[in-house]
C-alpha cells in the first residue's frame, strides 16, 4: 500500500479514503482481510494509534468488521459498498462543479463538457 500523505488532511481521514477507494474499486473484495494494526503501521510507517483510530472510524461506518480472533475484514454488504461508492463519486462531483463554476462555466457548458469528453474517452 503506498498513500502519499496530504499534510492539510489528518491521516487516518487519508487512509481510510484511500481504503474506501480500495473498497470500491473491487481491489478489496468483500470478505477480504485487511491487514493487522501493526501491519499496516509498519507499511506506512505511522503510529499504531493513527490505523487503529482510522479502523475504528471504518467500524463505525460498518464498512469492515472484526472476527474475533481472525482479524479485520470488508463488509460482505453490497449495499454498503454501494453507498460509499455513490457517496465518493458525489464528491467528486462537488467538486468538479464547483471548480467548473469558479472558471465561470455555466451548467449547459459543463454538461457539453462533460458530453464531448466521454465521447472523446469512449472513441475506439
Amino acid at each position: 500500500m503506498t498513500i502519499e500523505f496530504d499534510n492539510n488532511q489528518p491521516i487516518y481521514l487519508q487512509i481510510m479514503n484511500y481504503m474506501k477507494g480500495e473498497i470500491v474499486t473491487g481491489k478489496l473484495k468483500p470478505g477480504d482481510k485487511i491487514p493487522s494494526v501493526r501491519e499496516l503501521a509498519a507499511e506506512l510507517q505511522i503510529n499504531p494509534n493513527t490505523v487503529q483510530r482510522t479502523f475504528q472510524e471504518l467500524e463505525r461506518e460498518t464498512i469492515v468488521e472484526t472476527r474475533r480472533g481472525m482479524g479485520r475484514y470488508v463488509t460482505g454488504n453490497e449495499q454498503t459498498i454501494l453507498t460509499i461508492k455513490k457517496e465518493m463519486a458525489q464528491d467528486v462531483l462537488d467538486r468538479f462543479i464547483r471548480g467548473m463554476q469558479e472558471l465561470g462555466f455555466q451548467s449547459e457548458e459543463i454538461l457539453a463538457a462533460v458530453a464531448e469528453n466521454i465521447e472523446i474517452r469512449t472513441k475506439p
